[in-house]
């Protein structure tokens, strides 16, 4: 592994401000990310996981400056990205890109596929005419779509068929980092799995670093490296794969995984579900203290006094909790 991650996000914090009235006056902060800390090492996929509203798409997009950060700082191979401007961040968005979660809404309905493929070649000035056309062949290839689709139009395609159009679209300018903003949420159970492999071939192939945003527990255990659990703005967990699902330290982490199905029915009439009270809350009012005591079965009243902090309790495992 290397020395350097690909990516380092330190103490990143993005807020939305809540508008009122008829002058529009800020009344308040949606906290979409409040003081995420983590890195991606290259080669490796760290899979994101939690709630809807959690942050997690809002943690991607800030990577790839999609939104401006409120505070804190995202570094690319060393490089801190508050301090590029318009040329130079430009460049560095060749390395980074994203595939989208919807692939009925993230493929214009007015280009044909080979125009949307190409389309990032052009932008960048990479290539033009035959050999744009050449790269955009090699491409499809890629995704394994056939050439004779290039002058279809996004309509014309499945939804997994879509997805690959997006993959490569992303793969256009031979990124380094790829942020997978839930992509194969939208998809049919028997396409996920085709997609997901589809993209452990490219890694391999192209040395790809993935973010891996995703709902399913189980799809985040294959693919995924490393696994960090969010919830309401911030970590939770963070630990390699195989050490977070068999040993789950914190009380929102076992709750997730106890959702997630046994194949074995024996096993599944044995263990315990763990089911939480209360419904998820708003980050635009987060509790004080821990944000997981309002549903948290272990809360005491120090968890609601003060907030507790990622520490490493294990090698590489890290909890956001007052009684690991």
């Amino acid at each position: 592994m290397s020395p350097v991650p690909l990516v380092r996000v330190e103490n990143l914090t993005k807020y939305f401000p809540i508008k009122a009235g008829s002058l529009q006056r800020k009344v308040g902060d949606v906290k979409a990310v409040d003081g995420v800390s983590f890195d991606i090492w290259p080669g490796e996929t760290l899979g994101m996981v939690g709630e809807s509203g959690c942050g997690k798409t809002t943690v991607g997009r800030t990577i790839l400056r999609i939104y401006r950060p409120t505070s804190g700082e995202i570094y690319f191979d060393g490089i801190p990205l508050s301090s590029q401007k318009n040329k130079a961040l430009r460049k560095m968005r060749r390395r980074m890109q994203m595939v989208f979660q919807d692939p009925y809404a993230s493929l214009n309905p007015r280009l044909t596929a080979g125009d949307i493929v190409g389309e990032p070649l052009e932008i960048h000035g990479r290539a033009r005419g035959a050999e744009k056309q050449q790269r955009v062949f090699e491409l499809f290839s890629l995704v394994g779509l056939s050439r004779e689709y290039i002058n279809r139009y996004p309509h014309e395609f499945s939804g997994g068929q879509r997805q690959r159009i997006g993959l490569a679209r992303a793969l256009a300018l031979t990124p380094e980092l790829i942020i997978c903003d839930e992509p194969i949420a939208a998809l049919d159970v028997s396409i996920q799995a085709q997609i997901v492999n589809l993209m452990q071939e490219l890694q391999k192939e192209l040395n790809l670093t993935y973010l891996f945003i995703a709902h399913d527990l189980s799809m985040i255990k294959h693919i995924s490296n490393r696994v960090l659990v969010m919830y309401v703005g911030k970590i939770m967990e963070l630990a390699d794969r195989e050490e977070l699902y068999d040993n789950p330290l914190h009380p929102y982490t076992k709750a997730l995984l106890s959702a997630v199905p046994i194949p074995d029915p024996l096993l599944e009439r044995q263990r315990t579900r763990i089911i939480l009270s209360g419904d998820l809350p708003s980050p635009a009012q987060p509790p004080d203290g821990c944000r997981f005591h309002t549903r948290c079965p272990l809360a005491e009243q120090s968890c609601t006094l003060s907030e507790p902090a990622l520490r490493e309790v294990a090698s590489g495992h890290l909890v956001a909790c007052h009684f690991v």
